[in-house]
Parts: structure tokens; sequence; C-alpha cells
């Protein structure tokens, strides 16, 4: 199963962007969802995570200017990108899985099993 990721596109460095994801919900305490992000010329990582009860895990590198939420009610996911670099140009992708989130496994790609397919975020100069 692949959700479709929504909101990418071009930005100006210090603005912002907003990234959504229509995934369903579950009501698993266990539901965990997660950002990711492709960079040119580097592997997949891990940007953010948020649990069903709504606890949150960020990479240090994107605390504060990064959001992540869940509006289960709509099935959808965010990704509020503020204060943007051009280190920030990438593929962003939303994932889930059914697994507790925890702070030592929350960037694991291995433990999320959908996928978005992913959408183009170009943050210029």
């Amino acid at each position: 199963v692949h959700y479709a990721d929504f909101g990418g596109g071009s930005a100006q460095a210090r603005g912002s962007l907003n990234l959504s994801c229509s995934a369903p919900g579950s009501n698993s305490g266990e539901y965990a969802v997660g950002w990711f992000r492709h960079a040119p010329g580097k592997g997949r990582g891990g940007l953010a995570a948020i649990r069903r009860d709504g606890v949150t895990y960020y990479a240090d590198s994107f605390k504060g200017r990064f959001t992540i939420s869940q509006d289960f009610a709509k099935s959808r996911m965010y990704l509020q990108m503020d204060n943007l670099k051009p280190e920030d140009t990438g593929m962003y992708y939303c994932a889930a899985g059914l697994f507790r989130l925890v702070p030592s496994n929350w960037a694991d790609e291995g433990l999320y099993n959908t996928w978005g397919q992913g959408t183009q975020v170009t943050v210029s100069s």
C-alpha cells in the first residue's frame, strides 16, 4: 500500500512548506507515522515521527523548524516546514507502521511497512 504525499514544491530560503500525506489511521496504540527525506547525494534519513498518543520525535537538525502532526479524523498526516534552507532540498516521504515508537527506533525505516510515493521539495537561496 502506498500513500499519496502532497505539498511539495519550491520555496525560497527562510520560507515555509506544509507537506501532507493521505493515509488510513489506526486505533492501535502501536501505530506510528514518520517523515523521511532523501537528499541529493545522500541516503534517506528520518526527520520526525509521531505516535498514536501524540508523542513526537525529531532529528536534532530539524527541531524547532519542522513540526509533525496527525489528524486521524481526516486520515491525514502533516509536516510543517519553516525557516527552510537550501540543504532541505530532497524527496520527502511519509511512512506508517504498527510498532511501539520509542526514542531508539523512530528513525528505523525497516519498521515502517507502508510508504508514500514521495514529494519533491526544492529550496533556493
